[in-house]
């Protein structure tokens, strides 16, 4: 059995400012992925510009906050009577330092931002989508980590050598799945490790978009099950379905349309040819 180092969320005070690891997991995670974006930039078949790359991060991390803020308020700010907290306290919205960020609003801000972008620099969507797909596992990763370090997010209980005590923000002191911890290496590092390994020769279009929606709803979808449901929600259908099944849901059937059409449309070129 294992226990949870009680970090303080708090990484660094300065007189009334207060830095929080989580915020600095965000600024970690888009350096990385800056970092890896100029290597794949330079493979032969993505050929992008530093100039270019520069102008996508600022409309990511635009989409990100935005859309991972707007999210988080609809479709997790209930109370536990199931009220929607905004109707009676609309600023809420903007108190992003109080924490609330959701993945899939995040990546609803993305896709817009992202529409965007493609637009303004008159490229094709999928192109945009699928340079973009391979480098948002680093921010699932360090973001992943963040919830660790806040101890929270844990699973269910468990008796496996592995499981962990959350005295501070679990206090009945049950091993409990690390469940973020599963996140940051499934939704993380694994689907990174995939995603970069496909994209270093070139793919159909939207091939890579559709392998991201596919790996993350089914690591996501699988890993509810052992994590605890938020808590103002419970399990929202069967006595099992959570929010965050449910929003993978979507993600599943868009992959799948998006995989099916992308082959499709790699066979049609090479007809054509």
């Amino acid at each position: 059995m294992l226990t949870h180092p009680n970090i303080d969320p708090v990484a660094l005070k300065l007189g009334p400012l207060s830095i929080h690891w989580y915020g600095l997991m965000y600024l970690l995670g888009f350096w990385i992925a800056w970092g890896m974006a100029i290597r794949r930039a330079r493979l032969p078949h993505v050929d992008w510009s530093r100039d270019r790359m520069a102008d996508l991060l600022f409309y990511v991390v635009m989409g990100v906050i935005l859309g991972g803020r707007i999210g988080y308020v609809l479709f997790y700010a209930y109370d536990p009577a199931g009220r929607w907290l905004p109707a009676s306290d609309p600023l809420m919205i903007i108190r992003v330092w109080r924490g609330g960020m959701s993945f899939h609003g995040g990546l609803l801000g993305v896709l817009i931002a992202m529409g965007v972008f493609a637009r303004v620099q008159k490229l094709k969507y999928f192109e945009v989508a699928d340079f973009t797909a391979v480098l948002v596992p680093i921010g699932l990763f360090t973001g992943r980590i963040g919830n660790f370090i806040n101890g929270e997010l844990w699973g269910k209980p468990t008796d496996l050598p592995w499981g962990m005590v959350f005295p501070t923000t679990a206090p009945d002191l049950l091993p409990r799945h690390p469940s973020m911890l599963y996140e940051a290496i499934l939704e993380g590092l694994v689907m990174f490790a995939i995603l970069w390994f496909v994209g270093r020769r070139p793919t159909p279009r939207g091939l890579i978009s559709a392998l991201f929606l596919l790996l993350y709803g089914s690591f996501r979808f699988l890993i509810e099950f052992v994590r605890v449901p938020d808590a103002q929600l419970g399990y929202l259908h069967f006595g099992w379905l959570t929010r965050g099944q449910e929003l993978c849901l979507p993600m599943l059937l868009g992959g799948l349309v998006i995989l099916v059409w992308s082959l499709r449309d790699r066979r049609a070129a090479g007809d054509a040819t």
